[in-house]
C-alpha cells in the first residue's frame, strides 16, 4: 500500500549522530531492540529476539501484515558508505511480484532513508530479498519512485542460509537516483505480507554502517 513506503521514508525528522568510523545500527546481542522504532501499516508483524547459529537475531513472523522497525540516525552517507548486515528467509512471499501493487510484499528487506529538505523529497533504497526480480537488478516501488527496490538477493534457491551482505550506498543512490545524497536519517527492516494475505519468515542478524570496507 501506499503508506507503508511513504510513511516509512518520513520517520528521519529528529534523529541521532554517530562519529565513530563504524557505526553498530543493531547490536542485539548487548543492546536487544532499544532504540528500535516500531511501526505499523497493516497490522503487526511481529518481531522477537531469539538465538540463532549461536548469535541473537531478530526474527518476524508476518501473516497478511505489514510493520517494521526503524532506528533513526544522522550519518553522512559520503563517509558511512558501507551497510553491512546479514538475514536469513524460509522462502519468499507467495504471489510476491515486485512490478505490482498487489505483489509489494517481501520476506525481508532493510531500508536506508535519505530526508530530503521538505517530506516529500525524502527518497529510500530498499534492499530486498526480491521474488522474481532478478538479483543486481532495481526498479521503483510500485507505489513510488522515491522508493528504489534493489534486490540482494532473488528466489527460494537460498532460503534457510545466512547470508551476509554488503552495499556502497553512496554507489547505490547515485546510480538509482542520479543525485547526490543528503544524508542518512533512518535504517528500517521489514517483512510484510499485507497485499498478498500470505504469510512469511526471516531472521535479521546485527546492521552496521562503516567509513571502510
Amino acid at each position: 500500500m501506499t503508506g507503508k513506503i511513504l510513511l516509512m521514508i518520513t520517520l528521519a525528522a529528529f534523529s541521532v549522530t554517530a562519529q565513530a568510523s563504524e557505526y553498530r545500527v543493531s547490536a542485539f546481542s548487548s543492546e536487544g531492540l532499544g532504540g528500535w522504532e516500531a511501526k505499523s501499516f497493516k497490522g503487526t508483524t511481529v518481531y522477537s529476539l531469539m538465538r540463532d547459529d549461536d548469535r541473537t537475531v531478530v526474527k518476524a513472523v508476518s501473516k497478511g501484515t505489514a510493520s517494521g522497525l526503524f532506528k533513526k540516525v544522522k550519518l553522512d552517507p559520503k563517509n558511512f558508505r558501507y551497510l553491512r548486515w546479514s538475514w536469513k528467509i524460509a522462502g519468499t512471499v507467495k504471489n510476491g511480484d515486485e512490478t505490482t501493487k498487489a505483489g509489494d510484499d517481501y520476506a525481508a528487506r532493510v531500508y536506508v532513508v535519505f530526508p530530503g529538505r521538505f517530506f516529500w523529497q525524502t527518497k529510500a533504497i530498499n534492499y530486498i530479498w526480491a521474488n522474481r526480480l532478478a538479483r543486481g537488478e532495481a526498479i521503483p516501488n510500485a507505489f513510488t519512485s522515491h522508493a528504489m527496490m534493489l534486490a540482494v538477493e532473488s528466489g527460494p534457491g537460498r532460503a534457510g542460509q545466512w547470508l551476509a551482505e554488503e552495499r556502497d550506498i553512496l554507489a547505490d543512490y547515485r546510480r538509482l537516483f542520479g543525485d547526490e545524497p543528503r544524508e542518512i536519517g533512518a535504517i528500517a527492516i521489514m517483512t510484510d505480507t499485507d497485499n498478498t494475505s500470505s504469510e512469511a519468515t526471516a531472521w535479521y542478524g546485527d546492521i552496521t554502517l562503516s567509513t571502510a570496507r
